[in-house]
């Protein structure tokens, strides 16, 4: 028996007729085309009447895709071209994404930073009128973290029962009217849960605006973020570990708490630390519920409360600059908790992946 065997130059020619061999386009080609673009962009916004730092963004991004794309077609063919386009595309469309993003942080930070000192956190806004300069966030912060962590305490548990339950009991009808209720909550617009609070908590149950009041509208926003995050993390957990516990002859409940929970741990912890940032920065919510005040009031079952959203919609709204000033600072303090509480759940996420 003969072995066949074929030639390098006769592959080499096969690979250039069919386009999978040939010249490639320089590295440093992208950032020379990303640089003329802007530079054809930045020349249009001069020596024509467009006046839009938008549309020269966009022509921008669209000069260098077509650019990109035309000179790969030349230089590489048309097979990698198209892979080359592809990948343009992408990038130049996640760099449209951070735009915005990086916009809205510069911004921010110039305008907030500098009225954050010592006395911003340590007072209050009780005896502050518009027109002062003074005033803090102190009476916001203690009620965002109230009404967060009451958010937290009545959400968490009750999420995390409802994926155990869809993971490992649900079958048949009611585990599927459950997770289609799960899923209406997830798309639920935060208004509507601060509206359902206040016609059955505060005006049906006279109960009054309290931070309580806020936390319960929280607490519906945070439901269906833990239920989907704890269920994904839940199903990832092998069968095989469910399977030896049952072999020892292990109760189903208590393979559930003792070997499946504590294994999607890293990744529960992580979806409710997602949630927390998700709910912290709610207006809507807690403007119909906690309705807002200038004291400070550390008792959220009693009595209306402050939050940063809260504090941030009341200032703004005022005409006075040192009004809009501590807008602009507590907005900042606001952005730095959701990042740093969603970076926590990022390095906590890596540390403890599930394997």
């Amino acid at each position: 028996m003969s072995t066949a065997t074929v030639s390098g130059p006769a592959v080499g020619d096969t690979a250039d007729r069919l386009g999978l061999r040939g010249q490639s386009l320089p590295r440093w080609m992208p950032l020379a085309v990303a640089a003329g673009a802007v530079v054809v962009s930045l020349l249009i916004y001069l020596l024509t009447p467009v006046d839009s730092e938008i549309q020269i963004v966009l022509m921008a991004a669209l000069g260098f895709v077509i650019a990109m794309t035309a000179l790969s077609t030349a230089v590489e063919g048309g097979r990698r071209a198209r892979d080359r386009f592809a990948t343009t595309l992408v990038y130049t469309a996640f760099l449209l994404a951070v735009i915005p993003l990086v916009a809205v942080l510069v911004s921010v930070i110039g305008k907030g930073a500098g009225r954050l000192d010592a006395g911003f956190f340590t007072h209050s806004m009780n005896g502050i009128g518009a027109r002062d300069v003074g005033g803090g966030i102190y009476h916001a912060i203690i009620g965002t973290v109230e009404q967060v962590l009451l958010a937290s305490v009545l959400a968490v548990p009750f999420g995390l029962l409802v994926a155990i339950y869809l993971v490992e009991y649900g079958r048949g009808r009611v585990s599927r009217v459950i997770s289609f209720f799960v899923d209406v909550l997830t798309g639920l617009p935060s208004i509507i849960a601060g509206l359902f609070i206040l016609a059955f908590w505060v005006i049906a149950l006279d109960q009054g605006f309290s931070g309580f009041a806020g936390a319960l509208a929280l607490a519906v926003l945070m439901i269906p973020t833990v239920v989907r995050s704890a269920e994904e993390m839940l199903k990832l957990v092998p069968n095989e570990l469910r399977e030896a516990g049952y072999a020892l002859g292990v109760p189903q409940w208590r393979t559930i708490l003792r070997v499946v929970v504590p294994t999607a741990l890293p990744g529960i912890v992580t979806g409710v630390m997602l949630a927390v940032a998700r709910v912290a920065g709610e207006t809507a919510p807690v403007l119909l519920t906690v309705f807002g005040t200038n004291l400070i009031n550390s008792n959220p079952f009693s009595g209306e409360q402050s939050s940063l959203p809260l504090y941030i919609y009341s200032q703004a709204g005022q005409p006075q600059q040192s009004a809009v000033d501590r807008a602009w600072a507590a907005a900042l303090v606001l952005i730095i908790i959701i990042m740093v509480l969603n970076l926590a759940a990022r390095l906590f996420a890596g540390r403890n992946r599930l394997r």
